[in-house]
């Protein structure tokens, strides 16, 4: 079952309503791993291990394979979620300080493929 944050139903709401495709709206959703993050579509979100500091390390071919979670332009933060700047100026959600990709190889809701690939990246597992 997904269901949208509650403190990011306004960002939903933009992110279903605007024209940019790569905006990501936050949703949850509960797998056998537990209740995960995903965006609105259900696909599922990882972090990245090399990510530190808040800020992204995934670019190039990197970001390619691994797209990042980016935040409508009027998204706000919240104790969980923040936002961080990439190099392009766009804002890239985070969760707990850890920025948030989905994964190219996930081809419908529900897929986690990329848990655990190279041992850096991870499934987006809510905390308590």
């Amino acid at each position: 079952m997904f269901s949208p944050h509650p403190l990011l139903a306004l960002a939903l709401g933009l992110a279903l309503a605007g024209p940019a495709l790569a905006e990501t709206a936050l949703m949850t959703a509960d797998t056998p791993a537990g209740k995960i993050l995903t965006d609105a579509k259900g696909m599922t979100l990882y972090t990245f291990d090399n990510d530190k500091d808040g800020t992204s390390s995934c670019y190039d071919g990197c970001a390619t394979n691994w797209p990042p979670a980016i935040a409508p332009a009027n998204a706000k933060a919240d104790d969980d979620f923040g936002l961080t700047e990439r190099k392009d100026g766009q804002m890239q959600w985070t969760y707990y300080g850890m920025p948030l990709y989905s994964w190219i190889q996930d081809m419908q809701p529900g897929d986690m493929t990329g848990d655990g690939m190279k041992g850096v990246w991870h499934t987006a597992v809510v905390r308590d």
